[in-house]
């Protein structure tokens, strides 16, 4: 030994002694719930197990830093180191060497793991996404912070049991319509600094994953200030917690996340099946042209039957012919897609058929996808459900529709609000307090040119509170008809009856200020009353003063908006996207372009020839009726 060695192995003990106290700190890592590994104490481990991935016994980089102290520590026979010498014989002679050698990687792991998180936090964050993914990653800091820096991940070296399995549900993301692309991706790989980033790359992925899947792409508001309907976002803790919690089953915590509906679920079965099975349409565009019926001849019969999959037509003049089967393949396209199934081709129908496309339906689908994510969980066994594009109400009893009825809903300028609430009683001989926005807008410039137009209207005028007030008493000319069904709300709409029942014949039922007028309403009030209210018991309360009739319990109703859904029969079904919601919602996804466009700006003097041009961001179905109005609207004005 010579003198220059002594310096060399004191220099190394301070190391050696200073890591030892820090033993236990691997446990402390571990989640609370974990138990510790037993076979971190075996004679097998003598040093820090490594990842999955890397061979047993290759030096990690805890083991790279340290290979100072055995060499410092080799002159062991010098008395001038005694304190060297048992640190050196260590590994050789004591069974308990493992736990003391791998001591200095538990401190060292947390600072790693410390290092990646802020590395996280700093990350630049780009795109319409950006806030969210900056609050993501603040609550990640704090959970890590609150926690040491322990790892969530990693035990004992290496990753978990469950990690494979979140990090597979996290590759289907896409199945859900979610995306989490741009996201730092968990790679555990050989060394610890690796390791820590992979650990901290796996929180951000999970914590997006379920945001995502509770709807945080999308802020309802930003849609329309007539959607009521709010998704209810976890904290990123909660969700760091569930899965690292559930263990093995981290995979199926993270999808649960998800919305449960049978509706959602119908849906993701059928954009995998678009994505896995979908061919191309078939055949070139259909050119517009006379409408066709059963019996007429047309060049672009083969068109169709090229679109529908159908056998081409026998050669010669006959394969122009528009015979049943084109024309049953034509109705059922018709009935997949709101239109009257008359199996006639219409210039609508060729105008719907243009806009298909698999890439175009599975971008409807994911839209309508993430507006599941608005709906309450829970939305009750029992339950009302309008859906707006669809125009229809549905009753749901012990999870089975026991009524189903068309409705008139809002027009695209007056739209029929978007929320959840719950029905109370209903109302027969209703009053109708009209809106000061109906007496502002419409009666008054009517009354400006007619001082009796309201009185023979039937209407009453009087003060309350200093404040205008015109009413409609009951009665057969009453704009909510004889009854109309309460949930009392911030947007003061209702379900009701209307004197226009012929409004219900037509195919696109968009005539409302936004209240739902509802077909069969005495019917509808038997499946909402049950048993104890007949519809011939109720009718008999017709005439004379309100009468109030209350729920036997109050039943949850869901004003929705979907335009991809699927029917009973598995089919799925497509509507036109009546207030353009679903435009805004691709485009807050990315799957369509904004066009920049102001949304509400509308030249009233528009040439409708130019409508397309001048009329901002409206959807093809408020172009249709900003062009061609109904012709069929109510005689009374200021109709709910």
């Amino acid at each position: 030994m010579t003198s220059e060695g002594a310096p060399e192995t004191t220099a190394t003990l301070p190391d050696e002694k200073s890591a030892a106290p820090a033993v236990p700190a691997p446990q402390n890592e571990t989640p609370a719930d974990s138990e510790p590994d037993s076979s971190a104490t075996t004679p097998d481990d003598s040093s820090p197990s490594p990842p999955a991935e890397i061979e047993p016994g290759a030096p990690t980089p805890g083991d790279q830093n340290r290979p100072a102290a055995p060499a410092g520590a080799a002159p062991t026979a010098s008395p001038e180191a005694p304190a060297a010498a048992p640190a050196s014989a260590v590994p050789a002679a004591s069974p308990q060497a493992p736990a003391a050698a791998s001591a200095p990687a538990a401190p060292a792991f947390a600072d790693l793991v410390k290092s990646a998180v802020d590395a996280l936090v700093k990350t630049e964050s780009k795109g319409s996404h950006a806030a969210e993914l900056r609050k993501e990653r603040s609550a990640i800091a704090a959970y890590y912070a609150a926690r040491d820096y322990a790892p969530l991940w990693i035990e004992n070296g290496k990753p978990t049991g469950a990690v494979h399995l979140v990090i597979d549900r996290l590759a289907h993301a896409g199945d859900d319509g979610l995306d989490l692309e741009g996201l730092p991706v968990p790679v555990f790989e050989r060394g610890d600094d690796k390791l820590a980033a992979a650990e901290v790359a796996l929180s951000a992925e999970v914590v997006a994953y379920g945001r995502q899947a509770s709807g945080s792409r999308v802020d309802p508001q930003m849609i329309s200030d007539l959607i009521g309907a709010k998704p209810d976002l976890p904290d990123p803790a909660l969700i760091l917690a569930a899965v690292v919690a559930a263990g093995d089953d981290g995979g199926a915590v993270l999808q649960s996340f998800n919305p449960p509906q049978k509706a959602y679920l119908a849906l993701r079965d059928k954009l995998a099946t678009l994505r896995s099975g979908a061919k191309p349409v078939a055949g070139e565009p259909i050119p517009m042209g006379r409408s066709l019926r059963v019996g007429m001849s047309d060049p672009r019969v083969p068109l169709i039957r090229a679109r529908f999959g159908l056998d081409p037509g026998p050669s010669g003049s006959s394969d122009l012919l528009y015979d049943s089967e084109v024309a049953a393949a034509v109705a059922d396209f018709q009935r997949a897609n709101g239109l009257p199934a008359s199996g006639v081709l219409t210039p609508r129908t060729v105008a719907s058929l243009a806009d298909q496309s698999p890439a175009r339906a599975e971008d409807e689908i994911i839209a309508n996808m993430e507006r599941w994510r608005w709906m309450p969980r829970d939305m009750g066994a029992s339950r009302i459900e309008v859906n707006i594009p669809d125009f229809t109400a549905t009753i749901v009893k012990d999870g089975e529709v026991v009524s189903r009825n068309r409705v008139i809903v809002g027009k695209p300028d007056t739209p029929t609000p978007v929320f959840s609430n719950t029905m109370k009683f209903v109302i027969v001989n209703p009053y109708w307090n009209v809106p000061p926005s109906i007496v502002r807008k419409e009666m008054l410039p009517r009354v400006a040119g007619d001082p009796s137009y309201l009185s023979e209207m039937g209407f009453e005028v009087f003060t309350r509170h200093g404040q205008l007030v015109v009413r409609q008493p009951p009665g057969e000319r009453n704009a909510l008809g004889h009854i109309k069904f309460m949930f009392p709300n911030q947007y003061d709409v209702y379900l009701h009856d209307t004197p226009s029942r012929g409004l219900f014949a037509a195919a696109r039922r968009a005539f409302s200020h936004g209240c739902v007028r509802v077909d069969q309403p005495f019917g509808f009030a038997e499946s909402v009353l049950g048993s104890d209210w007949p519809e011939a018991r109720i009718k008999r309360l017709i005439g004379g003063a309100e009468r109030y009739v209350y729920l036997p319990k109050p039943l949850p109703i869901h004003i929705e908006y979907f335009t991809a859904f699927v029917d009973d029969a598995g089919r799925l079904q497509l509507r036109d996207d009546l207030y353009g919601y679903s435009h805004k919602v691709k485009i807050a996804l990315g799957l369509e372009k904004d066009d920049g466009i102001d949304a509400e700006q509308v030249s009233d003097d528009a040439d409708p020839e130019q409508a397309p041009l001048k009329w901002r961001r409206k959807s093809p179905a408020i172009l249709k009726y900003q062009i061609n109005p109904s012709e069929s609207e109510p005689l009374i004005a200021g109709h709910p």
